[in-house]
């Protein structure tokens, strides 16, 4: 049976990293076999989704135990889209790893580590067992921690130092949840969860439930960096290389959003007048707090580690309405801005590679020397900001449209306030970088760019901008597929069916 094949999105990255170890001592080699496996894993991605649109949600039983006694891969139409969103920003970053990545970092495991990074990213899309998410959050710590730290600088240091801490109690409040979850229900297949709590005849009481989604909450809020539990992200996001902050940007705090989203549409909906009420306020304060922190920066990578922060209020605002529009706009967000951001990132790492800084009071002129990394860097801020036709307008709209039918009035405001606050930021990139004349007291001789020699910098944003068009222009095809993910997550029964009742 072709669901038989959810295992490829895990076992292609496995496959990669296991073989740039066994060619440890040839950089050369591991790159283009890093590069290789990004690009299967893509092919793959695309593949999955094209199958969960034509047949609906897959499920398999590894080792065929019978669920909810095995381990559950499970694959909607949310989980797809995330794979998807996983190789595409995975080969976008392999390639500008070519260069921008030092060979010291790349003989000392960066692409090893990188596709370990992929593996757990995609386990924990694919799982329908929560202790199996446990695990795979536990792969992407180790790996990440080490990409953090790869490197040994005394600032990659310290970020790594406060990303593990943090990281280190979010992984213990998981694991006891677990416990006292496991001890309630006797089960941690998800699906299995979701049918016992539905039934009145089996379900604990809501209290106990709900506290119990609390600490959920702060588990994998920790990983999304929600309010207030973001200040790891800050701090450590802008020390790695770019290549790594792009992939961090776009993939690990989404995991924690996927997260959050999959428990709170499918497990502890019992008392959702009281959790998504609390996730709407959370939403509210993520989206502000980060907003303002990106506004006060003139470093252009601590500028968008904060935008990370702020736009993860967003996916969180959709989840709080909780309507089938919500969730679809939630899960269109969730893409575009991983995109998005990612691009952004790519774009200061190029800077910096033209100016040698990233300092935004440093910079300038680049809008006449370079304006084709203008026209990239516009296309991905308007979209970040919300202008129209970008990808960010209708993921915008789509949540706004959503909030004024249940008239959460105050959240839509907020979301429109903030808005307006990043694309004052976007525009202040601009100004200092783009627009303004270099200061001759500040200027240094510049590296000059070509297509020829500096393709691995140049085709992931140009890839990654034309994947945020894309976005935009094709909002109607696009739309319908997000507008399905949307209802499968309203109707838990899918997924319990899929899973339960012969989904293997």
């Amino acid at each position: 049976m072709m669901n038989r094949y959810l295992i490829l999105p895990i076992v292609i990255p496995l496959v990669t990293a296991v073989l740039c170890l066994l060619f440890f001592r040839r950089p050369k080699l591991q790159r283009w076999i890093g590069v290789s496996g990004a690009g299967g894993l893509l092919v793959v991605s695309l593949w999955l989704l094209g199958l969960v649109w034509d047949q609906g949600i897959q499920a398999v039983q590894i080792g065929n135990w019978p669920a909810p006694f095995g381990i559950t891969l499970v694959a909607d139409l949310f989980s797809a889209i995330m794979v998807v969103l996983a190789g595409v920003l995975g080969l976008a970053v392999a390639i500008y790893s070519l260069e921008s990545v030092d060979a010291q970092r790349q003989a000392f495991g960066y692409y090893p580590l990188m596709h370990f990074l992929l593996m757990g990213v995609c386990g924990a899309f694919l799982t329908g067992d929560l202790f199996n998410l446990y695990v795979w959050f536990e792969v992407m710590l180790m790996s990440s921690f080490v990409l953090l730290a790869l490197g040994g600088e005394r600032g990659q240091m310290e970020g790594a130092i406060k990303y593990v801490t943090l990281n280190l109690l979010s992984s213990a409040i998981f694991l006891a949840a677990l416990g006292l979850l496991y001890g309630l229900a006797g089960t941690l297949n998800m699906a299995d969860l979701a049918r016992k709590f539905a039934s009145p005849a089996s379900a604990p009481s809501n209290a106990i439930v709900t506290a119990l989604s609390m600490l959920f909450l702060g588990a994998f809020g920790i990983k999304a960096a929600i309010f207030p539990l973001f200040f790891w992200l800050p701090a450590s996001y802008h020390t790695p290389p770019v290549a790594v902050t792009a992939l961090f940007s776009g993939l690990l705090t989404k995991v924690g959003v996927y997260s959050l989203i999959r428990v709170f549409t499918l497990i502890f909906v019992q008392e959702f007048a009281y959790t998504h009420t609390l996730l709407l306020m959370i939403a509210a304060l993520t989206m502000v707090t980060g907003v303002l922190g990106a506004v006060a920066q003139n470093e252009m990578r601590r500028l968008l580690s904060f935008h990370i922060i702020s736009q993860i209020g967003y996916p969180l605002m959709g989840l709080g309405i909780f309507t089938s529009l919500g969730l679809a706009a939630a899960v269109y967000f969730v893409f575009h801005v991983s995109i998005a951001k990612s691009t952004l990132f790519l774009i200061s790492g190029l800077i910096a590679r033209i100016r040698g800084v990233f300092d935004l009071k440093k910079l300038g002129g680049l809008y006449k020397k370079e304006g084709w990394l203008a026209v990239f860097f516009l296309i991905a801020a308007l979209s970040l900001a919300g202008l129209p036709p970008s990808s960010g307008f209708f993921a915008k709209l789509s949540l706004v449209q959503a909030g004024l039918q249940q008239g959460q009035f105050l959240i839509v405001a907020i979301s429109l306030f903030v808005s307006l606050l990043t694309l004052f930021s976007m525009i202040k990139i601009w100004n200092e970088a783009f627009w303004k004349e270099t200061l001759t007291v500040e200027k240094k001789e510049e590296v000059t760019i070509s297509l020829a020699q500096d393709w691995s910098w140049i085709l992931p944003i140009g890839f990654l901008t034309a994947v945020t068009v894309l976005l935009g222009f094709g909002i109607g095809p696009i739309f319908q597929v997000v507008s399905l993910a949307g209802q499968q997550l309203m109707n838990p029964q899918l997924y319990i069916q899929a899973v339960l009742g012969g989904g293997g």
